[in-house]
């Protein structure tokens, strides 16, 4: 590896634009923010090192040997976070860059580009939270942060409007400017020299200020790198990963997701399994999971002893494994994505997305792709399992890192072909420090869950296991929350201040929780539950199956007046519910290992 001569940013735009610069597929994807590029840019201006680069010279006999992708030039957070193939001529050697690809990344977007992250408060559907924004460089004063010199600035067309104090130069012009002359130019014919215009004071920074821009970017060379020209792929993982170890650390999963690419043959992992990220993510009202969730399961799916994020997993017989089983495993987890959305189930309460893995070992091993979500044959399967996963989110089982979970899972679900073992899994926990077990103090706890809380969706699915998950369901108030503030408990005659007190501590709590169909909620609205009852309900018989089905004695006032009453009532049946479900013995206490 030699340190060669430093180029200029012109000259390193231009070797991307001629693809002579590629990503290789073991980089990451571009993770910068517009305020890094900002500051990149003021270090160059400012003539600061911004770091040596690492280069790998491929010859072109062997560029067919490995997957390269092109720089990102238009970012969209939604729609443009992906690299795009890079399709090489194989006529001429290029350049893969091993370190810098995001400065690189920021100077390619920043010179040439656009970048359009999406707005505070704006719905990821709107087509307008995500404003396509370019590089400025104001002509007329400094930056106003104290961190930085000059005033750079991503804005959109409609922000980068000239003010008394503000001359935004778009800064990808600077790459026509061939020599000082055109410099000049640009300022006279923009009237930056005109004193009648500007300030004397103005007119000098921005004559100083484009000429140090255009320096910067045209004549300096900060572009300094090392050049390895090696073409073994082990040589340059071991070069990459002890690069990576500092600054903002490439994770596991990202140096492994691009070991698996250059080692697929018929498909290309990092795009497959982008894409399935964002398949499963999109499901029901959406999901979180990312492509560490995925390649976790590729480990365990395909029965490899050893399931840990580490390079010496990723051997090119382990990928092929992989590969082959790629799209039955892909079916596998899609369905059980499904499956737990048809349950209610999103991104904001599945507080453990690794949980879902030993479910699809499961549908994978016993061919159940077709039949899980709707088969009724499977009807028993679907119960145990979401039993199964409110149980291990209630108790936390999947957090920290679970890798000892799976192995101890495949050898239950092996040894219990063609049903969802619950029991055989509540056994062997019991005692153990990833019980599933509970105690009557943990049904406690639960029953002082809050509305919204994360854990809290899972209590309610194991008291609503019978419901027909055909229709959406909403997390709703009993008694509706509106009513429960000092000035509207008042207006209802609550005028007690312990009263008060009482009704404010149970409002938000589980006992005056249910799951209501979608639709149903919305009309229920803010309307007092007796009233709402009596009119949804007129008939007798269909009031009572309602009550019943939402854990509501009979022989329970409905008054809003006598809330208290209700709510501890309710509670103690939801309580005796939880500790039928749960194989809870009042006053029995867990036993646990300290293994």
């Amino acid at each position: 590896m030699a340190y060669e001569a430093p180029i200029t940013v012109k000259k390193t735009i231009d070797n991307i634009r001629k693809k002579h610069y590629v990503l290789p597929s073991i980089q990451r994807e571009f993770v910068w923010n517009t305020e890094q590029i900002e500051k990149l840019f003021d270090s160059l201006m400012r003539d600061y090192p911004i770091s040596t680069f690492l280069f790998w010279k491929v010859e072109k006999t062997r560029i067919k040997d490995f997957q390269f992708y092109e720089f990102l030039k238009h970012y969209h957070e939604k729609n443009a976070k992906h690299n795009s193939k890079a399709d090489l001529s194989q006529e001429e050697d290029v350049i893969a860059i091993l370190d810098g690809q995001q400065r690189m990344t920021s100077l390619y977007i920043a010179l040439t580009g656009t970048h359009a992250k999406k707005l505070p408060y704006y719905a990821w559907n709107n087509p307008h939270a995500f404003p396509k924004k370019k590089l400025y460089l104001n002509l007329l004063k400094k930056s106003d942060d104290i961190e930085l010199e000059y005033d750079f600035r991503f804005l959109t067309a409609e922000e980068a409007v000239h003010t008394e104090t503000d001359f935004w130069f778009e800064c990808g012009k600077v790459l026509e400017f061939t020599d000082l002359s055109k410099v000049m130019e640009y300022l006279m014919l923009n009237g930056l020299m005109d004193t009648s215009k500007f300030t004397e004071e103005q007119s000098k920074f921005a004559l100083n200020t484009i000429n140090q821009f255009f320096n910067a970017i045209n004549q300096e060379k900060p572009i300094s790198f090392f050049l390895e020209e090696g073409e073994e792929l082990d040589k340059v993982l071991q070069i990459f990963i002890r690069i990576n170890s500092g600054g903002t650390k490439l994770s596991y999963s990202d140096l492994l997701l691009s070991i698996a690419t250059a080692q697929w043959k018929e498909k290309d992992a990092r795009e497959v399994i982008h894409e399935f990220v964002d398949e499963i993510n999109k499901i029901g009202d959406g999901f979180d999971f990312n492509k560490d969730f995925v390649l976790k399961a590729c480990l365990v799916l395909a029965d490899f002893n050893d399931i840990k994020f580490k390079v010496d997993n990723f051997t090119k017989e382990n990928m092929k494994i992989i590969e082959r089983n790629w799209d039955e495993v892909a079916a596998a987890l899609r369905v059980t994505v499904e499956l737990v959305a048809k349950y209610g189930y999103n991104g904001y309460s599945l507080t453990a997305a690794n949980a879902l893995i030993p479910i699809a070992y499961f549908i994978y091993k016993n061919d159940l792709v077709d039949k899980i979500l709707h088969a009724a044959s499977r009807d028993q399967d679907r119960k145990s399992i979401i039993e199964w996963l409110a149980r291990v989110l209630l108790r936390g089982t999947f957090g920290g890192t679970p890798d000892a979970i799976y192995p101890v899972m495949r050898n239950l679900i092996n040894q219990n072909p063609d049903r969802w073992p619950l029991p055989e899994i509540i056994s062997h926990y019991r005692g153990k420090r990833k019980t599933i077990s509970f105690s009557e103090d943990d049904i406690e706890s639960i029953l002082d869950l809050q509305y919204g809380t994360k854990r809290t969706y899972s209590a309610l699915a194991l008291l609503y296991s019978s419901l027909n998950f055909s229709f959406k369901y909403h997390q709703d108030h009993i008694h509706p929350k509106s009513f429960f503030n000092k000035r509207n408990l008042i207006a209802e005659g609550i005028t007690n201040d312990d009263l008060r007190y009482q009704f404010m501590d149970r409002y938000n709590k589980l006992a005056n929780l249910q799951l209501l169909q979608a639709t149903t909620n919305i009309e229920k609205k803010d309307r007092h539950f007796e009233d709402w009852l009596n009119e949804v309900y007129p008939n007798e018989a269909d009031k009572r199956t309602f009550l019943s089905q939402n854990h509501i004695k009979g022989d329970s006032s409905l008054k809003f007046e006598d809330f208290v009453e209700f709510y501890d009532k309710r509670r103690e049946t939801i309580k005796n519910k939880l500790m039928g479900i749960l194989n809870v013995k009042a006053g029995e206490e867990l036993a646990i290992d300290s293994e």
